[in-house]
């Protein structure tokens, strides 16, 4: 165990996943010029009710409809750059701990080429129905029953740089999905194809009545080079990974891991976080935002979404002790009135708050988002990365 003494002993950063706060300046090259994710949402609520994130300093950061900027804000406040290739999750919350990713995850928005379909169901014996982008659920209602029927594997694919393997766990049992979904994995390393992640998608019941289950699994690429996380891991620190975080980093750095089924689950598991008592990063991707109301293009729920989260925020700063730093951001927009479902190309904000902090001031505009990693880096005395400018010392003069 790392006994060293530092500014702070334990760094709690919330990724709200989706969450932008405004085109980028290159959203035209992605399609996405007019993004806008928290400010077209507080339009559609006419107003978001956030009084917690409006205190920590949101509202300063960009005018927010229904939001005031505070005139003393708690914590310190700006937007980021995402400086990689690409708008995908892996891609952002590899650049927060210190990667710059120059050759994009591919999307599939017309569904897999023909002949890794082929590939396959020669290498697995099945037959493969689907292969499109789909709602998880929607495409169990579709193609549920003739799966049953079939046998053949449902296949799809989101926005996200995912393939999707979906199957009944009476007819393809666990350990057989979970065999060609590591075939998947093989053939995929292929850089043509370029795929983040495969995932396995279990599921029981009847048709009209398909529930999925827990025994979902994530087979990701490891990051393309060491990350904070690796650093803090090997200095004897511990990297608490919450909700998806384990698997993005295909568990590289992570010391112990929590799953989470929503946001509010994602909250309930930090703030165990908290009563834990252990020394390095406790880090948490909220992924409701992005999953269940960003994708499916729903401005409403999302924006009940984040004033859910907005009301959990008292409790995280009741359990915070004086040297704890909170930081949340997050790893790239999903404009829920922007035409499609893809995410999109924007800043996202910035939010940085110790309860000894004097006051929050707003630090300059940064160029990538790996300036967080940078600055937990520095926090820890452990290995800087290749990238990013740390702003430890913003916060600590």
């Amino acid at each position: 165990m790392n006994t060293a003494s530092y500014k702070f002993k334990r760094i709690f950063l919330i990724v709200m996943d989706s969450v932008g706060i405004g085109e980028a300046p290159d959203a035209e090259q992605f399609g996405d010029k007019g993004s806008h994710t928290l400010g077209h949402i507080a339009e559609k609520m006419n107003g978001l009710k956030m009084p917690n994130m409006e205190k920590l300093g949101l509202g300063s950061i960009e005018e927010i409809q229904g939001m005031n900027k505070a005139e003393a804000p708690l914590a310190f406040y700006t937007k980021m750059k995402e400086a990689s290739s690409g708008k995908d999750t892996m891609t952002g919350h590899w650049e927060i701990m210190g990667l710059n990713i120059d050759t994009p995850f591919r999307v599939f928005p017309n569904g897999f080429p023909p002949e890794l379909i082929s590939e396959l169901e020669e290498k697995t014996g099945r037959k493969i129905i689907g292969n499109k982008p789909a709602s998880g659920t929607e495409i169990l209602v579709e193609l549920g029953e003739e799966h049953m029927k079939s046998g053949a594997m449902i296949v799809y694919t989101s926005a996200d740089s995912v393939l999707q393997i979906a199957a009944h766990e009476e007819i393809i049992p666990l350990e057989e999905l979970y065999q060609i979904c590591k075939i998947a994995r093989e053939l995929t390393l292929d850089e043509k194809y370029m795929v983040g992640r495969i995932i396995a998608r279990p599921f029981v019941g009847k048709p009209g009545e398909f529930q999925r289950t827990a025994n979902r699994h994530d087979y990701a690429l490891k990051p393309f080079g060491r990350t904070v996380m690796n650093e803090l891991k090997d200095a004897g620190l511990d990297v608490i990974a919450i909700g998806k975080i384990n698997d993005i980093y295909d568990g590289e750095g992570v010391t112990e891991h929590f799953r989470t089924v929503s946001n509010m689950d994602g909250m309930d598991k930090l703030l165990q976080s908290f009563k834990m008592d252990f020394t390095g990063l406790s880090f948490v991707n909220l992924v409701d935002f992005d999953a269940l109301y960003g994708h499916r293009r729903d401005p409403i729920g999302y924006g009940k979404a984040l004033e859910e989260f907005d009301h959990r925020l008292p409790e995280v700063f009741e359990n915070m002790r004086e040297d704890d730093l909170l930081i949340i951001t997050a790893d790239h927009g999903n404009d829920p009135t922007h035409e499609g479902t893809d995410h999109t190309r924007e800043y996202v904000p910035l939010l940085v708050y110790n309860k000894e902090m004097k006051g929050g001031e707003e630090l300059p505009l940064r160029e990538t988002f790996a300036d967080i990693g940078a600055t937990i880096a520095e926090n820890f005395s452990v290995s800087m990365p290749q990238f990013g400018k740390s702003f430890y010392q913003d916060l600590i003069k």
